[in-house]
């Protein structure tokens, strides 16, 4: 403590009048700060006042029965601390001070004037210290306390037990990254943190990698986008994409995919000491400033973490991808040099929507985006039912029929970017027979029967016989209950839209 309380303690003055008065230094409450020296107690509610190691000679105030609100700075030092008092009379108002308006400061100065004990006391601190009274204490403590920041204060086991403190806050989970898990895992252990702190273009967006960490089974790289809130907020508002029980067809998700800034879709191909990692899982996150938010929405409390540990901007919009990658034979080795290729996903884009011609007979498609023309020519078109055995679960009735088309392209670009894919969703699976009673709803999403017959990627190509004089494709139609007749088909080409880039990290 300062020269000014050593004297203070030397002439053995007692500050009891004015609500500060002396009492055992081992006494605390939940809430005093961890490592704290008690300088006086203010004899109700446990209101004690003291000082902390990380602070120096800084006055706090601290008030157990305030849950949650308990402790707040009052003075810069003992010397400021007089000097308020001189002003103040009594430390009820300075321990008060954070709640109060300066209206309300002034009401109560005016309502407790100084008694004899009290002008007693603070004649001897005048006398003795030749300090004059604080010209605006009120202007003062505020001011201290809206430059402090709170969070900073060290509070021991018990401020944070739900039983000791009844407004504990949650702990922040220490800060670890383990291989292949999730943002939120804990379960492993910690990866070596390595600092890269590399911001990058690639085109028009602005990447940021702070960190890699080092894992006893491989390496983990933190990959954050950023992007404006206002372009972001303009896609919400032209999908209405926060809007209540909105559905989009296929063809509309593929443009809200490729017009979203946030919806990145890449591999970052790592090069560890020089030898190529095989990637080996990953997870993704998004973060949305308040602005982009519906009324009462919340964006991933993760995500916020994540973005204040590595002291981002959180009032931008954020895309966040965390990814593992295997060592090989590189494990327990040094990094002296490492490197990312950045390599974009395709991206579909729908051309032409047509209904089939008679077998024999063919279109042009072209491409949306490069101009390019192919000629499709239909070998044949049949209806089509799947067996009964082919579905899960026997309480659903499942559509079955679908039509197949089997097809030629001049030139063959399957393969290279192109597939069919049915305009129709189809129909739903349904129960057979419905229960009233039942809080389960009554029919599923139709995504699921789609796979029985291709993957995402499209149907799988057919290869015809020697004699003929075509490389055979086939494309299958979404499922009906009823047989299908017709089916409206789109063409869609996928393409690389951005140039792959390496990035030295290190």
């Amino acid at each position: 403590m300062d020269k000014t309380y050593q004297k203070f303690l030397q002439l053995g003055i007692s500050l009891a009048p004015a609500g500060m008065a002396a009492g055992s230094e081992e006494t605390t409450y939940y809430c005093t700060p961890k490592g704290a020296s008690v300088i006086g107690w203010a004899g109700v509610d446990g209101i004690h006042y003291c000082t902390i190691p990380e602070f120096g000679e800084m006055i706090f105030a601290v008030s157990p029965m305030n849950f949650g609100d308990c402790v707040h700075p009052i003075a810069r030092n003992f010397e400021d601390l007089l000097r308020l008092l001189l002003c103040c009379v009594d430390m009820a108002a300075l321990e008060q001070c954070h709640a109060w308006d300066e209206e309300q400061f002034k009401a109560f100065l005016a309502a407790c004037p100084a008694t004899e004990e009290q002008r007693n006391v603070l004649e001897t601190i005048q006398r003795e210290f030749g300090l004059e009274p604080m010209e605006d204490a009120f202007a003062y403590v505020k001011k201290l306390q809206a430059e402090f920041d709170l969070s900073g204060i060290p509070y021991t086991e018990d401020y944070f037990d739900p039983d000791m403190n009844a407004a504990a806050p949650v702990r922040p989970a220490a800060w670890k990254v383990i291989y292949n898990g999730g943002f939120g895992d804990t379960e492993g252990s910690a990866g070596e943190a390595v600092t890269v702190g590399k911001t990058f273009f690639w085109g028009s967006e602005k990447w940021y990698i702070p960190a890699v960490y080092l894992c006893d089974e491989g390496l983990v790289v933190d990959f954050l986008t950023e992007a404006d809130p206002v372009q972001v907020k303009a896609l919400i508002d032209k999908w209405d994409l926060f809007g209540e029980n909105r559905r989009f067809t296929e063809e509309q998700q593929e443009q809200i995919s490729r017009e979203n800034p946030l919806d990145i879709r890449f591999c970052g191909h790592v090069t560890y000491n020089g030898q190529a990692l095989q990637a080996d899982g990953g997870c993704s996150l998004t973060w949305l400033p308040e602005c982009c938010l519906p009324q009462g929405g919340q964006c991933e409390a993760e995500a916020k973490r994540i973005l204040d540990h590595y002291g981002l901007d959180t009032g931008r919009a954020w895309s966040i991808h965390r990814c593992s990658y295997r060592w090989g034979n590189r494990r327990g080795q040094k990094v002296h040099a490492l490197s990312v290729r950045m390599e974009r996903e395709r991206e579909n884009f729908t051309g032409r929507r047509f209904v089939a011609p008679a077998v024999g007979k063919s279109i042009a498609l072209r491409h949306p985006l490069r101009g390019q023309t192919c000629t499709l020519t239909v070998h044949e078109l049949e209806r089509q039912e799947l067996p009964a055995d082919a579905f899960r679960y026997p309480e659903m009735e499942y559509p079955a029929h679908f039509l197949m088309m089997s097809y030629s392209l001049q030139p063959d670009i399957h393969g290279q970017g192109f597939m069919l894919r049915d305009c129709s969703d189809g129909d739903s699976p349904r129960q057979k027979t419905p229960d009233p009673n039942a809080f389960a709803p009554a029919a599923l999403s139709s995504a699921a029967v789609i796979g029985i017959i291709g993957g995402a990627d499209g149907p799988t190509a057919v290869i015809a016989g020697r004699n003929t004089p075509a490389r055979l494709h086939a494309a299958c139609s979404s499922l009906h209950f009823e047989p299908v007749n017709e089916v409206e088909w789109r063409a869609v080409f996928s393409e690389k839209t951005m140039d792959d880039m390496t990035v030295r990290l290190i």
